[in-house]
């Protein structure tokens, strides 16, 4: 079984308490109304997977691809579009809204995002270089990168050699991290530790590919059917 991952929006960090009383830093995640715009069949397109779509836009605000795929599946234009390949058994049928629901507490995850561009860095900071000794006849090259090549053969720096450049802005993905609870009423997921990217940053999450899972809800909970139980619950 493989279902879906969720896009959700970086709300950014806070604390949070268990029963025991223990501080836990969670990272908030906004599910919002990220929703099923689309599927790929094994007949058609050769492989089983839900198109997800959050935040919706003025077709003027999307591609003009995007906004002629979303007028021909009925459904309004996102401005973040993702595929998430799934089992047979995990497909969901097309215009569900998704709920913070879909993941439940004490479960791992995978997430990914683009991490924070910090810009061109030099060799200390971007790969945790020790840097050159503060005396013994070093001169203004305290933080420099040192020698990069060789002599006659092969005579240039070789790929891969690490240098100072951009660091950053680059996609990210952090596994294993706990589902420390669920704001179904908010459409909240609080996921312990720290999430790659910016308050704002588009976070894809996914059931953890290490792990091992049960009792999650397949394909998956709907925001309908998590407001229809909070209402029954409450009665």
């Amino acid at each position: 079984m493989k279902r879906s991952g969720l896009i959700t929006t970086k709300m950014g960090m806070t604390r949070l308490y268990d029963d025991a009383g223990v501080a836990h830093a969670v990272t908030v995640l906004s599910v919002g109304d990220c929703a099923v715009i689309g599927n790929r069949t094994m007949d058609k397109n050769g492989y089983v997977a839900n198109v997800l779509g959050i935040r919706e836009a003025k077709a003027k605000h999307v591609a003009k691809p995007q906004a002629i795929a979303a007028e021909k599946a009925g459904v309004k234009p996102y401005r973040k579009i993702v595929e998430f390949r799934v089992s047979d058994d995990c497909v969901i049928p097309v215009g569900t809204s998704l709920s913070a629901s879909h993941f439940v507490a004490g479960q791992f995850v995978d997430v990914q995002a683009t991490s924070k561009g910090k810009g061109f860095q030099g060799a200390m900071k971007r790969h945790n270089f020790g840097g050159k000794e503060a005396t013994h006849g070093v001169l203004k090259a305290h933080r420099s990168l040192g020698g990069t090549g060789m002599r006659e053969w092969p005579g240039r720096v070789l790929k891969g050699k690490k240098m100072s450049g951009q660091m950053g802005n680059e996609t990210v993905t952090v596994q294993n991290l706990k589902v420390f609870g669920v704001d179904a009423a908010e459409n909240l997921v609080f996921v312990e530790g720290a999430v790659p990217g910016c308050n704002g940053t588009f976070v894809l999450i996914t059931d953890a590919i290490k792990k091992e899972h049960q009792d999650l809800p397949v394909p998956t909970a709907t925001k309908e059917s998590t407001e229809t139980k909070s209402e029954s619950v409450a009665e």
